[in-house]
């Protein structure tokens, strides 16, 4: 096998943040044979192993990384009836919009989402009113504790908000394939569950609509949030969505609704959306926004994006230690105006906020 090896190689480049220093080795992988012997080297020898695929949730340390950093570029998109199988280097956006050519519903509202393919299932990706956890079928994944390839079914995968097995194990698994269940509902969408994507299309909540016209009304959504990779843009040089939105116990929602109702009268209501199990979820956004931290926030050269709250951005020359001090200072103004610990959706390496 001839894997593409460099050694002190720029990482920064491999992440959509453009931030992070080099890997004392980076291999790429084109296949998953080139994957798992990557992955077997670097634990036999006691190799710290990094892996990438399309860097669009990753903040890397501006030390760089002392190992091996594995960049997953395999290939593979296939389609038989609505079962769908992707290689986890993937592009994601691009097979959604395939399957949306293809005239198939149940992953067209997560257009536009960077990254690979073999992402999806480890924080369960969701936007507009879909999760991959709701289409995912099976994972397959070399598990390195036990040295082999395991399938895991949807219900082993332990798919929660952002979560799943593969996140309580991050250094366990490392996804190789993902198997989708697909509908076909000739040319519609699943039934729109997110409340901005209907009223953007002016129809009601629970309504189909053409899957591509799903699709071009989110991916317009994104772009306006700055969530959609554009070079040109440095609101797009991001990890999109920094924070995921909290999860609160009732006392815990009980004790920020005093907050909120202190700081900014008792006619404000916060979003509130219930997250079961007698818990609500409430918006990383909206906390951010109210604490005072507004679009375009900061004036070094990492900075809230200009287009949405939740996005940190590179404006060109930041640092990684630029962008943890502006996501420190939104994590202790938004504890200090709301008692609400806000955390971070990105996976840190050699570093922590």
């Amino acid at each position: 096998m001839h894997v593409q090896e460099l050694h002190d190689a720029p990482l920064a480049p491999l992440t959509t943040f453009r931030l992070g220093g080099p890997a004392t080795r980076l291999v790429t992988a084109t296949t998953d044979a080139e994957v798992i012997e990557t992955v077997r080297a670097a634990d036999a020898t006691g190799t710290p192993l990094l892996v990438i695929g399309g860097g669009s949730n990753l903040v890397i340390g501006d030390a760089g990384f002392d190992g091996t950093a594995l960049r997953i570029a395999t290939e593979g998109f296939h389609l038989d009836g609505t079962t769908l199988e992707l290689a986890a280097g993937e592009n994601w956006s691009e097979a959604v919009a395939r399957t949306v050519d293809a005239g198939l519903a149940g992953i067209e509202c997560l257009a536009g989402i960077p990254g690979s393919a073999g992402a999806t299932p480890i924080q369960n990706v969701g936007a507009y009113g879909q999760e991959v956890s709701s289409t995912i079928t099976e994972v397959t994944a070399y598990d390195r504790t036990r040295g082999e390839t395991v399938t895991l079914t949807n219900a082993e995968c332990a798919f929660s908000y952002r979560h799943s097995l593969f996140k309580d194990h991050p250094e366990r698994y490392v996804v190789l394939r993902v198997r989708f269940a697909l509908e076909d509902a000739g040319g519609l969408s699943a039934p729109l569950k997110y409340p901005e994507t209907a009223r953007a299309l002016g129809v009601g909540a629970g309504d189909r609509v053409p899957a591509a016209t799903a699709r071009e009304t989110v991916l317009r959504l994104r772009a306006g949030k700055g969530m959609v990779l554009d070079p040109a843009d440095h609101d797009t040089w991001s990890a999109g969505s920094f924070f995921t939105n909290p999860i609160l116990t009732d006392a815990d929602y009980a004790a920020f609704l005093a907050r909120v109702h202190d700081r900014l009268g008792p006619d404000t209501t916060p979003p509130a959306y219930p997250a079961g199990d007698g818990r609500t979820k409430t918006s990383a956004a909206w906390l951010i926004d109210k604490a005072g931290f507004t679009k375009g926030y900061g004036t070094g050269p990492a900075r809230i994006s200009t287009k949405h709250t939740l996005a940190l951005t590179n404006r060109g020359r930041a640092t990684t230690e630029d962008l943890l001090t502006l996501a420190r200072e939104v994590v202790t103004g938004v504890h200090a105006a709301f008692g609400v610990t806000l955390v971070n959706e990105p996976v840190t390496v050699g570093v922590s906020i």
